[in-house]
């Protein structure tokens, strides 16, 4: 049972043993006449009653409508029967005013509230016009004190639903971060395995390949010839390997075109200009480092589109003599790095330790964020 729907059967509880008890001690206490006490009685039930068929259903549906009204101008009226009957009823007091504020708006539950204090006065008016007096500074005390209870319970209850709403939001963030964890891990293993295939087996035998043409060039060597064709058959199914696991988009584009895609597909779902600049002379990179590159400026792009706000993004992607550098910029919100980063900039952080390379986010209300990962290569 959520938060919000225990508060809800606690007023529940509340309302149905207050009316219990009032009923109760309308048919117990001596000095009512008996045909009095019956339609007291009568209309404790008929309270009681209408709560369960209809009032209940109305406070969980949070339907502040005409039925509602209807309903609690009904309860008002069987209030003020018993009260007539037998003032002892009074005491239902406790009862209506929380389901006053639960059934129609604040400032008509406040007028409400006001009205139901009154009932009292007028009867002790009806059977004693004189001494309403003390009657009426009960009812002034009631009416403020009512009114704060009232305030107090929809405060309540809406703290109840924001902090129900919260645990599901919670819910629904850590079940999110299972998942996109599962992803990472499962990309990131996929990334590692492409690049140690390439590093190593392809290489290999590429190695292979070229030392053995070098002693043989024309291949007479048939022991030769087939050694050659074996790692080439290999080097072939080893670059297989490599387009399986690396990431669909550098599987037939290089790193700058799928970061240029990329970019597009950022300005396409988020409706933000994303200009990509490539500075220096691009080149191949081992399959790992390319993979590294391009999560970094997705996930980055990512993060702009749900969190920043922004109006405007700018990718660079510059290659050097012996490092490539990615940096994302944008004008959005920005936020404070010593205590906000999620999954996404720790699994950056995680992937750019791999490859021995320097996550630096920079990040400012005024000016927005800038995320700059650079790699030695």
């Amino acid at each position: 049972m959520s938060e919000s729907e225990s508060s809800y059967w606690l007023w529940e509880l509340f309302f149905a043993v207050t009316v219990v008890a009032v009923g109760s001690a309308v048919a117990i206490v001596d000095g009512f006449e008996p045909g009095r006490r019956a339609v007291a009685l009568a209309a404790v039930g008929a309270m009681l009653a209408l709560h369960l068929l209809l009032g209940r259903r109305l406070i969980a549906r949070d339907a502040e409508n005409t039925t509602a009204l209807l309903t609690l101008l009904a309860q008002m009226l069987f209030f003020g029967v018993a009260v007539w009957a037998v003032p002892l009823a009074t005491w239902l007091l406790f009862a209506v005013i929380p389901v006053i504020f639960q059934m129609v708006a604040v400032r008509l539950a406040i007028a409400l509230v006001v009205v139901t204090n009154l009932i009292p006065v007028g009867v002790k008016l009806w059977y004693d016009p004189g001494g309403v007096g003390m009657d009426v500074v009960i009812a002034a005390i009631s009416t403020v004190a009512g009114i704060c209870i009232g305030l107090w319970i929809l405060t309540t209850l809406r703290e109840s639903e924001q902090r129900a709403t919260l645990i599901t939001e919670l819910e629904a963030s850590r079940a999110e971060v299972v998942r996109l964890s599962h992803e990472a891990g499962v990309a990131a293993e996929r990334a590692r395995l492409a690049g140690e295939i390439h590093d190593t087996l392809a290489q290999g035998f590429t190695s292979i390949v070229t030392l053995v043409q070098a002693a043989d060039p024309g291949l007479r060597d048939e022991r030769l010839a087939l050694a050659v064709r074996t790692a080439r058959e290999n080097l072939a199914e080893s670059r297989a390997l490599i387009a399986a696991l690396s990431p669909t988009a550098l599987a037939d584009a290089s790193l700058p075109e799928a970061v240029r895609r990329s970019a597009a597909r950022f300005t396409e779902e988020a409706g933000v200009p994303a200009a990509v600049r490539i500075t220096g002379d691009p080149r191949p990179l081992p399959t790992r480092l390319e993979v590294v590159l391009l999560r970094a400026a997705q996930e980055s792009l990512t993060n702009v589109r749900r969190h920043a706000f922004a109006n405007e993004v700018g990718v660079l992607l510059a290659y050097a003599p012996s490092s490539v550098r990615l940096v994302i910029r944008d004008d959005g919100k920005g936020f404070d790095t010593a205590i906000a980063g999620g999954f996404g900039l720790s699994g950056m952080r995680t992937r750019a330790a791999q490859v021995d390379g320097t996550l630096t986010v920079r990040s400012d209300a005024d000016t927005g964020t800038i995320i700059e990962l650079e790699i030695p290569a």
